[in-house]
């Protein structure tokens, strides 16, 4: 499904279901180089247990036209113009990584608006190393290879979320490799590690947000440890925390986890 939104064509996974006013509604929001697949798993599931369920590709990406947004503020300024958008009152925001820092955003700027909030992955402040950074300039695929080191528990995990054969590890790169060429004016890359760096207030934000808030955090999670999460953690005093047995990328390595922990939250 695709939304008019800030003057460019929006793209919306609805997990294989129609939109349904009478349901609630779950916008889910990928991290960088990523875009609405990371989240098959999970949307899937809610879709065809009475929640409508928006996976975007943020700006800029893959399915997405505009620009890529260049801050977290920016990336929740599309988030809220989606519920306008979508005709919506109300959502649950669901977050991973970057991702989560612009649902906690939205949440914060529009806390009426947002029903229920998860963050997965998440830690703050989500600092990027200026390698890094500027790898993700002059070495792209280098960057890449380092990012997925980082992002999965272990390089070859036994056969799980995918079924028997499937390489997680390898599926990510070429995720990653295809999110990266879909854009050829911008370095999404770039832009999406820039913006997390950048982002400075995720303590203000947390302390805004009115609804029921889930953290989900990988136990083995290089790119952001559970113990990054803690600054957030302590200004949500009643927020619930699930720790899954993966890395960053616990949507894939960890699906049933994940799943279970969101549907304590939405259901």
């Amino acid at each position: 499904m695709k939304y008019e939104v800030l003057g460019a064509s929006l793209y919306a996974y609805t997990g294989g279901k129609a939109f349904n006013p009478a349901q609630p509604t779950a916008v889910f929001i990928h991290g960088v180089l990523n875009d609405h697949s990371v989240w098959i798993l999970q949307t899937r599931f809610f879709a065809h247990h009475g929640w409508n369920v928006l996976a975007i590709d943020l700006p800029g990406h893959c399915r997405s036209a505009g620009s890529p947004p260049v801050s977290v503020e920016a990336a929740a300024d599309v988030v809220l113009a989606l519920l306008d958008a979508a005709g919506l009152e109300r959502a649950a925001l669901i977050g991973h990584s970057f991702g989560a820092l612009i649902a906690l955003e939205a949440a914060a700027r529009a806390p009426q608006r947002v029903s229920h909030l998860a963050l997965l992955g998440v830690a703050y402040p989500l600092r990027v190393s200026a390698a890094l950074l500027d790898a993700s300039v002059s070495a792209p695929e280098k960057a890449i290879a380092m990012v997925n080191v980082f992002s999965h528990s272990m390089l070859a995990p036994p056969p799980s979320a995918l079924g028997p054969g499937t390489w997680i590890y390898g599926a990510s790169r070429a995720l990653m490799r295809r999110v990266l060429a879909s854009n050829t004016e911008t370095n999404v890359f770039y832009t999406g590690f820039k913006a997390c760096d950048s982002y400075a207030d995720g303590e203000t934000a947390m302390a805004k947000v009115q609804c029921p808030v889930l953290f989900v955090l990988g136990s083995a999670d290089q790119m952001a440890p559970p113990k990054g999460a803690q600054s957030l953690l302590r200004l949500a005093p009643n927020a619930r925390t699930a720790i899954v047995p993966a890395g960053h990328q616990m949507m894939v390595e960890a699906p049933e986890e994940v799943l279970a922990a969101l549907k304590q939250l939405l259901t």
